[in-house]
């Protein structure tokens, strides 16, 4: 619409006043308008955008992906009384929505304006001009990242298209394969903030960052997360798509004799490798409670025979709602929101480094899993359970000691009075003092 009112020489607002709206323009949390915001039309209202762009509604039906969406606010075709329309955020009516390069729309419309469309994240990569363009559901005023100095993430999209051949060719949806390569990938991105061997992505983080990343990190790392990472999700998926790594998978579990996954095992390894870290497989491999070991979790199940419902434990690509990654949009909110409170120095975000939040949350989530492998175990020869209860239960002790320690260290550190934190901890103050001061000698600090 904006585009047909500047050929006519209006304004977009002049141009819609053709049609009865039902709604108001969507907006973000700070009041400006939204960039992903989508409009709906009723058959009349799409009729008469049709007969202003001189272009049948077959054709427009084929390139607008909301066309001839259907809206509760919008009249039935037997109660319409004119043109309507109504406005929705486009991430609800479609899919995600990203910026599309103004270069590539200048070139074949003349005009330079900002221009939004319908894109999953394998197709962000504008490869002429070497740009990644962004999610346009966000409230940050970059709408593209320079790739020039990382042609690989340029490269990455490009190989892509054999991944999707080949997921399709496997039965999967290439949309499912793509998401829970993501989220494996994005869980070792908020993990990689104590990685010290991993050099790659600062690297790709200063470079799209416009050399220098360093003096707004946090918010860098999620504006640049998914093109700095975008290579690796290409790998992973290339690599959970083969059947020589679910192989691996299936003998790292003990094929016919059932084993707890080993940190040394081919599987991680090799996947370590394939992503161009062979550093990375006994981390991978004790990162329990993540998509990657759920993943080979359900690749055991199949190969062993055992059933369950459909889309649940016996899909491999099925993501859990607690292992999709949270989005561009939602960790800007929720670091502005951290920013502007009264008092924000005192939460927990904006004073512990996430450094220290990645370990706490690690220790956790592998402690958990720990645990739930222990589930039906207490049947067989009394040393074979005893042996297996005893030393699950003392590594989950050990990891459950480590995330109280962490916690309570990084309290301390926010500010928090140690008489407060020693009593939520149920020990005294000097007590607490000696555990703390005794762990930051074991670490090193």
């Amino acid at each position: 619409m904006g585009r047909l009112a500047h050929r006519y020489g209006l304004h977009a607002k002049d141009l819609r006043s053709c049609w009865q709206w039902r709604n108001y323009p969507p907006t973000y949390d700070s009041g400006g308008p939204r960039a992903d915001a989508e409009v709906l039309l009723n058959a009349a209202g799409r009729q008469l955008l049709a007969n202003l762009c001189g272009v049948g509604p077959d054709i427009l039906a084929r390139a607008l992906p909301s066309w001839g969406q259907e809206d509760a606010k919008l009249p039935a075709a037997k109660d319409a009384t004119g043109p309507a329309a109504a406005w929705r955020i486009g991430g609800a009516v479609v899919g995600p929505v990203a910026f599309d390069c103004r270069l590539c729309a200048a070139r074949r419309t003349g005009t330079v304006v900002r221009v939004v469309r319908y894109a999953p994240g394998w197709e962000r990569v504008c490869a002429r001009h070497g740009r990644w363009q962004l999610d346009a559901d966000a409230d940050q005023p970059l709408e593209h990242l320079d790739l020039r100095g990382v042609p690989e993430v340029v490269a990455a999209q490009r190989r892509w298209a054999g991944v999707g051949r080949r997921a399709v060719r496997a039965g999967a949806e290439p949309e499912r394969v793509f998401a829970l390569a993501h989220a494996v990938v994005a869980r070792w991105w908020e993990q990689a903030l104590q990685w010290e061997r991993e050099k790659v992505w600062p690297r790709r983080l200063h470079q799209v960052a416009g050399g220098n990343a360093g003096a707004d990190l946090e918010r860098w790392r999620i504006v640049g997360r998914d093109a700095v990472v975008f290579p690796e999700v290409v790998a992973v998926a290339d690599a959970l798509l083969d059947p020589a790594m679910a192989e691996l998978a299936w003998r790292d579990s003990g094929a016919g004799r059932p084993r707890p996954l080993p940190a040394d095992g081919a599987f991680c390894r090799r996947l370590g490798e394939r992503v161009g870290r062979p550093w990375l497989g006994p981390v991978a491999a004790t990162d329990y409670g993540g998509p990657l070991t759920s993943w080979m979790g359900s690749v055991i199940r199949l190969r062993r025979g055992a059933g369950g419902p459909p889309g649940y434990g016996n899909d491999p690509w099925w993501l859990r709602q607690e292992h999709q990654p949270s989005t561009m949009a939602g960790q800007l909110r929720v670091l502005g929101k951290e920013k502007k409170a009264p008092g924000s120095g005192r939460m927990w975000r904006a004073t512990v480094p996430a450094e220290q939040r990645a370990l706490i949350t690690s220790a956790i989530e592998n402690a958990e899993e720990q645990l739930l492998q222990l589930r039906g175990t207490q049947t067989g020869p009394t040393a074979v359970v005893a042996r297996q209860l005893l030393r699950t239960l003392g590594r989950s002790a050990g990891l459950i000691e480590n995330a109280w320690k962490r916690t309570a260290l990084a309290a301390a550190n926010a500010g928090v009075p140690l008489d407060e934190v020693a009593q939520w901890a149920g020990m005294s103050a000097d007590a607490l003092r000696e555990v703390l001061t005794s762990g930051q000698q074991d670490d090193g600090g």
